[in-house]
């Protein structure tokens, strides 16, 4: 009796380490999110988490932005990603997109921006300017080059 109790006690899984307690679910992302999608939610969930701005106790906020960090490092680097999709049995392959009807259930991670990131946005006046600027000295460049190989023969 005593042995088959001890049995039990050595093959109990601890309650932190359950097998869907991935990285992609600590940060509520499906496992085919882009980079972008990543780094978004991290952004969010940092703040929202950081032991500075939550209401949550010290060591609740520390323990759940440290999980959090920790995510974010794996799944920020491609070739860590990789390893880790690996790990969990994730494939990658053919994989184009979530599927549908997939989606985070959290009040705030929709983006006040219409850009999916800062640089995804249009160019301003004084750029495009640039670009023109940059355009015509090149332009000056080649034939400057073509008239120097045309007089020299």
């Amino acid at each position: 009796m005593t042995q088959q109790s001890t049995t039990k006690a050595t093959t109990n899984i601890p309650n932190g380490s359950r097998v869907t307690d991935t990285y992609y679910s600590i940060l509520g992302l499906h496992p085919a999110a882009s980079e972008i999608e990543i780094r978004r939610t991290y952004r969010q969930l940092s703040k929202k988490y950081h032991p500075d701005t939550t209401n949550l106790p010290l060591s609740v906020a520390q323990a759940k932005f440290q999980r959090i960090n920790e995510a974010y490092g794996i799944l920020s680097n491609p070739e860590r990603r990789s390893l880790y999709d690996l790990k969990i049995g994730y494939s990658r392959i053919n994989v184009i997109q979530a599927p549908q009807g997939w989606e985070f259930d959290s009040d705030d991670h929709q983006s006040t921006s219409a850009y999916l990131d800062p640089f995804d946005r249009p160019l301003s006046s004084g750029e495009i300017f640039v670009l023109f600027l940059l355009g015509l000295t090149f332009i000056g460049c080649i034939l400057l080059v073509l008239t120097v190989a045309y007089l020299r023969g």
